[in-house]
């Protein structure tokens, strides 16, 4: 490359063939919480890509491992807050493995709405959030339209929006209301319409095929060295889902198919998550043909809740509810590890047990963590405009890489 020099002409950059080195962050369009990129450029093409965690820092393991079991459960909520019933299942699994009890048949099949109706909310969330990253602002609105359906249905039953905590080691916290059914199946049949509008917005777009194709590409090869899960390995054409590879909660059961891409590009792992989103719909129909009458909470009485209509009446239910809330239960010594599919990839808590009321050490395997170093392999000769729509197809969560 030459510059025009006034009065001598053309003459050599002396620039040419050097880098620059960029901090872009410690905040980002690109991911809900606080993280730092430094940038290695030559112009505005990026060679090295090297991301920062550590701004957030919740110390949420360390938090679980001095709270009773039961009480642990609404922290893992704030892990990963866009689909918090799927950290709520894979928290409790490990213990119940530990403790050795059956969970009811309507309790399973709850857990398996919520956590189809936590995965909807959570890329609901991601697809507008990241077409409005790339410039469309209609997706944005129309996404948190539908993600406000999964709100009620969580205020209906668990009393709040956002954090539910509804799934609890035994079983679910309540029975779901009257009315609860009929909501979310008028969901179900609404939601597959509402996501043909956001393909007509997007799928063809020549705007959005321009950002999105061919940019932040990664081999299936490259993927699986990595650790890769969720979307984000699925977009490179293998079809792993622990769902199906490892399956829990009757998963196996379902009739639902694993969506895969062909490229691994963001373009592809934006198909992929439409795709899941209309597998989760039929999943949540499924489940709810299957409901039957029936105990939400194991009859286990050093786990389960006692009725109220006993604690009020009963001596001995009273004490039991005591202990619960103000104790919790003690777990047989030992270590388990169950994994699930989360909406952004693997998720489990390995659980060791000392015997006490709370653990000895709780470790989470985040998908966000595994997943976040795909990042330089992705954005390595990529402009840097093209970040933004590479972190925001990676779904980052911040409180859940530093936690």
């Amino acid at each position: 490359m030459r510059i025009w020099v006034e009065g001598v002409g053309l003459e050599p950059d002396p620039l040419e063939g050097q880098t620059q080195v960029l901090n872009m962050g410690p905040q980002h369009p690109g991911t809900h919480g606080v993280l730092r990129v430094v940038l290695t450029l030559e112009g505005e093409v990026i060679v090295r890509a090297e991301p920062h965690v550590g701004y957030v820092h919740t110390g949420i393991e360390k938090n679980l491992e001095y709270k009773p079991y039961q009480q642990g459960v609404t922290l893992t909520d704030r892990i990963e807050y866009t689909s918090a019933s799927c950290n709520n299942l894979a928290f409790v699994l490990p213990i119940e493995k530990l403790l050795g009890i059956e969970i009811p048949p309507r309790a399973t099949i709850l857990r398996v709405i919520w956590a189809e109706l936590s995965r909807l909310s959570g890329h609901l969330i991601w697809v507008g959030n990241h077409a409005i990253d790339l410039g469309a602002m209609s997706v944005f609105l129309y996404a948190f339209r539908e993600r406000e359906w999964i709100m009620d249905l969580h205020e209906m039953a668990a009393g709040t929006r956002m954090m539910p905590s509804y799934i609890r080691v035994g079983g679910v916290y309540y029975d779901i209301p009257e009315g609860w059914v009929e909501k979310c199946r008028a969901f179900c049949k609404l939601l597959p319409g509402r996501l043909d509008e956001y393909e007509d917005l997007l799928t063809a777009n020549p705007i959005w095929l321009v950002r999105t194709q061919d940019v932040g590409k990664i081999d299936a090869e490259t993927a699986i060295a990595m650790g890769l899960s969720g979307p984000s390995i699925r977009a490179c054409g293998v079809p792993w889902d622990v769902r199906k590879s490892d399956p829990y909660c009757d998963y196996e059961t379902y009739d639902f198919d694993v969506p895969i891409g062909e490229h691994g590009d963001v373009y592809d792992r934006y198909l992929v998550r439409v795709a899941e989103m209309r597998q989760s719909v039929r999943i949540i129909e499924q489940a709810l043909d299957r409901l039957e009458p029936g105990p939400v909470m194991t009859p286990e009485p050093s786990v389960g809740r006692p009725p109220k209509a006993q604690v009020y009446t009963k001596m001995e239910e009273l004490i039991y509810h005591f202990l619960l809330v103000t104790e919790g239960f003690h777990v047989p010594a030992g270590e388990a590890y169950v994994p699930t599919e989360g909406a952004k990839g693997e998720v489990g808590f390995y659980i060791v047990s000392d015997g006490s009321n709370r653990p000895y050490k709780a470790h989470m395997r985040a998908p966000s963590f595994v997943n976040l170093q795909s990042l330089e392999t992705m954005a390595k000769g990529h402009m840097v405009p093209d970040l933004i729509a590479i972190i925001a197809s990676i779904d980052l969560i911040l409180g859940e890489v530093d936690r």
